[in-house]
């Protein structure tokens, strides 16, 4: 057998023993111990953990890095709005690009090689970050896949033409629509119409959600109620959804139980949501993360993403998903190997479901995958495990060799 690629001693999450990865054409056409062939290139892997790469559900390319554009003085939901909606009316489309290209460039050599990425289209930023962001698409998709949601971040029933503005980006590259019907004065009004553009184009639909403590204060149900109405199981996600931390175990189990039957998913943002939650609390500040590991349990499809990056919804971030995951199992004080492997899924495999895309190491699959600084999924997430190189179709994307530590003889 003739391959381009032979990867050697690769860990992969179904088994502890090393295998080896051949690689034709773009396609795994070999796993299997000591494979005998010859390769164009041949790699040691020396052990490493080998999968298909990490999968950003949730994370906003068109506003990152405007940190020095704004003013952070309470660190609210509302603060942040109103200044990065004050920031971007001096966007331009090579700013975003720009911005953009660096924030996909660290997250791609962070393992990521799948995103969502929601880019807001409305009267005071255009069609611009729109743009730039289809250019960024096309300018690294040899390295990774990049779906654009046209997003209502500042309402819609108050600014028709922000209407007629998703309408025009569903029809000129945008992958799927999303709403945010708590900064609208009439949040169901909000959701029916995002609802009617994802019919009229036959695309999946992603909401943020209840970002606030209290449970009394929801559009949920009005989301589920519309997901069945319009026969949209399994095409609806919902982002944040704070509110979520607040139940208790009994209320939020019927609520995770409600989504599962509804087909919903969820999505978390651990460093946006732990930022800005929370503010009015002198002591015991909640956290003000959803239990995504619980409802993923009840059958709901979970995800943990990354969200903002360097601007008034998270002052700090590198896209890094391995920190994330890390992050989001430190917090919610999980220790089993079994709900450590949920939370790798969330930023691997269960995201890649929410985007529709598929997620494993196989023959006959594509040779998409990243080789991390551990040993199996549970290593990769109590150590933050840094990522080592990746492959994109058989191609190398990106190398950051492991560290060496020199000799301290004198």
């Amino acid at each position: 057998m003739n391959v381009d690629l032979l990867l050697r001693n690769a860990r992969l999450a179904s088994g502890c023993d090393c295998v080896d990865l051949a690689i034709k054409d773009g396609l795994i056409v070999a796993i299997a111990p000591q494979i005998r062939c010859e390769a164009v290139e041949t790699e040691d892997l020396e052990g490493a953990f080998a999968f298909p790469g990490f999968v950003d559900s949730h994370i906003h390319l068109d506003k990152a890095c405007i940190l020095q554009r704004c003013t952070i003085c309470a660190g609210t939901l509302e603060e942040a709005v109103r200044e990065t909606a004050r920031a971007k009316v001096d966007f331009t489309e090579e700013d975003v690009f720009q911005r953009a290209s660096k924030l996909v460039e660290k997250a791609i050599l962070h393992g990521t090689n799948r995103m969502r990425t929601f880019v807001e289209i409305d009267p005071r930023v255009g069609m611009q970050s729109f743009s730039a962001i289809k250019r960024v698409r096309q300018h690294y998709a040899a390295a990774i896949d990049i779906q654009i949601c046209a997003f209502a971040q500042e309402g819609l029933t108050q600014e028709p033409e922000t209407g007629a503005m998703l309408d025009a980006a569903l029809s000129s590259g945008a992958d799927l629509i999303g709403g945010c019907p708590y900064t609208d004065a009439h949040p169901r009004e909000h959701v029916r119409a995002i609802f009617a553009l994802a019919r009229k184009h036959d695309v999946d639909v992603d909401f943020h959600l209840d970002f606030s403590l209290d449970p009394e204060k929801t559009d949920l149900p009005a989301v589920i109620e519309a997901t069945r109405q319009n026969g949209y199981a399994g095409r609806v996600s919902i982002g944040h959804v704070t509110n979520l931390s607040a139940l208790s175990r009994d209320a939020l189990l019927q609520v995770g139980r409600t989504m599962a039957e509804a087909g919903i998913a969820l999505t978390v943002l651990p460093a946006t949501d732990l930022f800005l939650m929370g503010r009015e609390y002198a002591s015991h500040v909640p956290r003000g993360i959803a239990p995504a590991h619980l409802l993923a349990k009840l059958g709901v499809q979970t995800s943990i993403a990354t969200n903002n990056v360097l601007n008034p919804f998270t002052p700090f971030g590198d896209a890094s998903l391995a920190r994330m995951s890390n992050l989001y199992a430190n917090v919610m004080q999980l220790c089993r190997d079994e709900d450590i492997e949920t939370v790798f899924a969330m930023v691997s495999a269960q995201a890649a479901a929410i985007l529709g895309t598929p997620h494993t190491l196989r023959v006959g699959g594509k040779a998409d995958l990243v080789v991390l600084d551990a040993t199996d999924p549970c290593d990769a997430v109590r150590s933050a495990a840094p990522a080592m190189a990746g492959w994109k179709n058989g191609r190398k994307t990106f190398t950051r060799p492991k560290p060496r530590l020199l000799s301290q003889s004198s």
